[in-house]
């Protein structure tokens, strides 16, 4: 990590902070400073940008494999009805990364609420309040979408929600011990 690479086909990415979608072209040089989650956080023109996993052909990367929730003979009416764990929840969660900082959104202390309700037809909506380090950040629904699409992946999850919320605001006091072990804070 930390060398310059060359594009080798056009990819889509999301600009950071700003939230916004681009196409970066083929032959153009990057440097990829973060991949964790199954994204890549990457520098090109002075520009921090996001790519995805379905996208790390295009960065020279095998794409991650992806997390794996079910088993691949567990019929599907199975995975819709099973209970859902909380902590298999929070071991979902902890894939989910902020693009700039290369700690996982629980450790970041971004999340703040989790329900796990029944539906009355069976399975469960998760519903999960969370945050972000700043309020003006443009990448609240990458990361909403992010979480919610792994969530979503949890046998017994038949509906996932995201809340951005803003009370009480992020500081640095809410990451964990480990997070600021990781980030050099202790």
């Amino acid at each position: 990590m930390n060398d310059e690479i060359i594009l080798k086909r056009n990819c889509e990415a999301v600009l950071i902070p700003a939230g916004t979608k681009v196409t970066l072209q083929a032959g153009e040089p990057i440097v990829i400073t973060q991949a964790l989650g199954g994204s890549y956080t990457v520098i090109i023109n002075g520009n921090m940008a996001r790519i995805e996993a379905r996208d790390a052909d295009a960065i020279g990367q095998a794409p991650a494999p992806a997390a794996t929730t079910t088993a691949p003979s567990e019929p599907a009416a199975v995975a819709t009805d099973a209970k859902v764990d909380e902590e298999k929840v929070y071991e979902q969660l902890r894939t989910c990364y902020d693009p700039e900082i290369p700690v996982n959104i629980v450790d970041l202390g971004l999340v703040y609420d989790l329900q796990i309700l029944p539906l009355p037809a069976g399975g469960n909506r998760v519903e999960i309040k969370m945050t972000l380090t700043a309020p003006g950040c443009g990448m609240g629904p990458v990361l909403q979408q992010d979480v919610e699409t792994k969530v979503s992946g949890i046998p017994g999850v038949k509906e996932a929600a995201v809340f951005l919320v803003w009370d009480p605001p992020w500081s640095r006091e809410m990451l964990s011990e480990a997070a600021k072990l990781q980030l050099g804070m202790m």
